[in-house]
This record gives C-alpha cells, sequence and structure tokens, in this order.
C-alpha cells in the first residue's frame, strides 16, 4: 500500500467505536442489509452482528458501495445468540421498538457501550428479542406512515449516537486494540492474501506494527512446504 493509503485506512480505524453495535434480526432484503452496513461504517462501528433469516441471504452488494469489506460481520443462528454475545462483551442493547417501557431515541445514551437491535421488514423486533433487551427505543412520528424502512431507522438512531460519542470525545483517540488495529490493516490491505488464509484455514502470517508481512519469502515457503500455522476461523467474524 500506498503511504497515503496506509494513513487513511489508520484515519478510520482511530475511529472506530468497539463498544458501538448493531444486531440485524433476520432482515431478509439484501439490499437493506447492506445499507445497515454503510450505516455502521459511517458513524464506526467496527463489527456487527447478523441473524440469518430462515430463507437465507442472496447475494447483493449495490448498497454498501464496499463498506461491508470494512465492517466484521458476525453471524448468528438466533437473536438470542446474537444478544448473549453482545451482552457478554458488556454491552447494553437497545432495540428500535415501540412499546410501554420505550423512550424517545434522542433519550438513550449512546456514550455507554451498546448495541442496536433492528428487527426484520415486516414483523420488527419479536416479543422474544424484545423481552431480552435492556432499553427499547422509537422515532417520534408526525404524518401518517407509522414505520420507516429498516436502513432509514438504525441511519437515525445511529446519528444520534454519532453525535453523542462526538460530543463526549469518544472519536478523538484509538479505542481499537493495537492488535485489532494492525489486523485490520492487513486485511484492507491484502484482500486476497487475507481471503487465501481464511479459505485455507491458515493463521495470518507475521505482521508489523502498519499490517505488512514481515518475511513475505518465508511465509510462502512455509505454505508450499505445508509447514505454516493453522487457524481455525468458523468463529471469528470478517
Amino acid at each position: 500500500m500506498t503511504p497515503e493509503r496506509t494513513q487513511r485506512l489508520l484515519q478510520v480505524l482511530h475511529r472506530r467505536q468497539p463498544d458501538l453495535s448493531l444486531i440485524a434480526d433476520q432482515v431478509n432484503k439484501p439490499r437493506n442489509l447492506s445499507a445497515l452496513i454503510r450505516n455502521c461504517d459511517a458513524v464506526g462501528i467496527h463489527q456487527v452482528h447478523t441473524v440469518v433469516p430462515k430463507e437465507g441471504y442472496r447475494t447483493y452488494r449495490g448498497t454498501a458501495k464496499g463498506s461491508d469489506f470494512y465492517v466484521k460481520t458476525c453471524q448468528h443462528g438466533d437473536v438470542e445468540s446474537a444478544i448473549a454475545r453482545v451482552q457478554g462483551e458488556g454491552m447494553q442493547v437497545v432495540a428500535a421498538h415501540f412499546s410501554d417501557r420505550a423512550i424517545d431515541y434522542r433519550e438513550f445514551d449512546y456514550t455507554r457501550p451498546c448495541a442496536l437491535l433492528m428487527g426484520a421488514e415486516k414483523q420488527g423486533v419479536s416479543e422474544a428479542a424484545a423481552a431480552l433487551a435492556d432499553a427499547h427505543v422509537v422515532i417520534p412520528m408526525m404524518g401518517m406512515v407509522q414505520s420507516l424502512n429498516v436502513s432509514t431507522a438504525a441511519g437515525i438512531i445511529l446519528v444520534e449516537a454519532q453525535h453523542q460519542r462526538q460530543q463526549a470525545g469518544l472519536y478523538d483517540q484509538p479505542r481499537l486494540a493495537e492488535e485489532e488495529i494492525v489486523r485490520s490493516l492487513f486485511e484492507w490491505g491484502n484482500r486476497d492474501l487475507a481471503r487465501y488464509c481464511r479459505e485455507n484455514e491458515l493463521a495470518y502470517p507475521q505482521l508489523d506494527a502498519w499490517g505488512d508481512v514481515i518475511d513475505a519469502p518465508g511465509w510462502y515457503r512455509s505454505v508450499r512446504e505445508g509447514r505454516a500455522a493453522r487457524f481455525d476461523w468458523r468463529e471469528v467474524a470478517v
């Protein structure tokens, strides 16, 4: 990578928010899912969680404009697993859900570790997921329409989260672990090599502070000779 490209990637990584995430619960329209991921990239979310729809996903990349490559995605078989995962990482789950305990989305404190839960297009957040959420928020509606597109609603809420975090100075200093920054630099700058490692269950080569391979000829030789370290990527967000 050129020094300019490396600096641009570092600027993005230094604004990533490890304690802000999003859970997409069975959002089955690929266009909406891509738009959600693009929203997440725009506000500095480093990792999202998706609950796979029963019918699965269809391939679609038009809306994300490549941002889905820069946001890690962790897939779950059910929403309970996704919620347990983020709560286990110390995040509160705030569901976009109309209920008796729902508050205006601007009244929630997004500077605390939290994950926004968005439900499927027609059904919204399920009752089971709503019961597990720590808080509910709604966007006040002033017209005849009583709901917004899932990606539009998420974008409105996430912009509020970004505003609160900017006011609190949470974008001013790097917040990702140094190891994660180095790994992300490698993945973003060496897409084909990173994909090769994951597809062949190989550990990433040894990297320097800029995400570059320290001994590329030696590592390639170890791969050819079958000596390269192995790694199981199935439980890792990519």
